[in-house]
């Protein structure tokens, strides 16, 4: 038996940051979001006697005695940290041989949430190859326990829960790990104009969210006034993101990813750069009417709000900087895992 998985990548609309402890354990964070038809994908099967992990996209491979298995930093430790988890809840202990690979639309540091998107596709293959009977809460809350927790990966819980739901988000993040996930039901005529307004740019640069994600959490730690206002700012601006999208205010959505983009900026000193702020100037100067970076900040994905009839000059103006666009369209579909006979 052959079981594959995919999750839906997602896009941060509002609020990102909030999601992020101790901020959202001491004032509650507000996250808006939607997924999109870009994935991580998972497969698993049984193996001969070892436990063996590809990750396909990196061609990193590696294999033991499922006894002997370890979780050790790098392209693999994500698979080995679900399969060790899955071991130790559901299976009493044992380590079956199974054969594991991944891979991903989009790379590690992309600001689409791939690897946090991949652990929870992990998760809901691991989930139907064992028959677990797990509910999107549970797969989001293993994905997130196994990212924080047993690998102890800096960031926040916005992108499981993204991966596990799909569709367009409104997220409440409280103390105790209670999330709170309330879906949006987007009329289609605003989800076509989204579409035809929203550009999704790679700029060539992943980078590591850790360190950002670990600035921003020592910030609030310590109460510094500016990145706090900041984040207050970001949670208020994910109500208003909500608001514009029910109402169809495509002129409010721009107004809100811009002022989240400027509240972004704010808390912590990595989450913008030279090249960032060159690449918004000449969006700017091109037709965007918004901008912002997709994830923690610092390279990745960058995206820009326009008028439809200004898409194709803000396209070639942002090519010509060196950099890809990505076609996307909104995904109302959330993890899912089928078998293989």
């Amino acid at each position: 038996m052959i079981v594959r998985a995919r999750a839906p990548l997602r896009l941060g609309l509002a609020g990102g940051g909030t999601d992020v402890a101790p901020y959202c354990d001491l004032h509650g964070g507000y996250v808006m979001n939607a997924a999109i038809d870009k994935y991580a994908h998972a497969t698993i099967e049984a193996g001969d006697a070892l436990v063996e992990l590809h990750a396909l996209d990196g061609g990193v491979q590696a294999s033991c005695a499922p006894a002997a298995l370890e979780v050790a930093p790098g392209p693999l430790q994500l698979l080995a940290g679900v399969y060790l988890r899955i071991s130790r809840d559901f299976l009493g202990g044992e380590r079956p041989p199974l054969r594991i690979r991944t891979w991903s639309d989009a790379p590690p540091g992309s600001g689409l949430g791939a690897s946090s998107t991949l652990v929870v596709a992990l998760v809901a293959a691991f989930a139907e190859y064992f028959a677990l009977g797990l509910g999107e809460y549970e797969v989001a809350h293993l994905a997130y326990e196994v990212e924080r927790q047993d690998l102890a990966l800096a960031g926040g819980k916005q992108d499981q829960y993204a991966a596990a739901f799909g569709g367009f988000n409104f997220m409440e993040f409280h103390a105790g790990d209670r999330v709170i996930v309330n879906p949006l039901r987007i009329k289609d005529w605003v989800l076509a104009e989204l579409e035809a307004s929203l550009l999704l740019y790679f700029t060539g640069v992943s980078r590591e969210s850790a360190r950002i994600i670990d600035e921003q959490s020592r910030n609030a730690e310590r109460g510094a006034a500016e990145a706090l206002d900041a984040m207050h700012a970001l949670k208020r601006e994910a109500v208003q993101m909500k608001e514009a999208l029910l109402r169809g205010d495509l002129r409010a959505f721009a107004a809100t990813l811009q002022q989240g983009w400027e509240a972004k900026k704010r808390m912590a000193s990595s989450i913008s750069n030279p090249m960032i702020d060159a690449l918004e100037a000449t969006a700017r100067a091109h037709g965007a009417t918004a901008t912002k970076v997709s994830g923690a900040g610092g390279g990745g994905f960058m995206m820009f709000a326009c008028d439809p009839v200004d898409r194709i000059r803000l396209a070639r103006a942002l090519q010509g900087e060196g950099g890809r666009l990505l076609d996307f369209h909104f995904n109302p579909a959330g993890a899912v895992a089928w078998r293989v006979p």
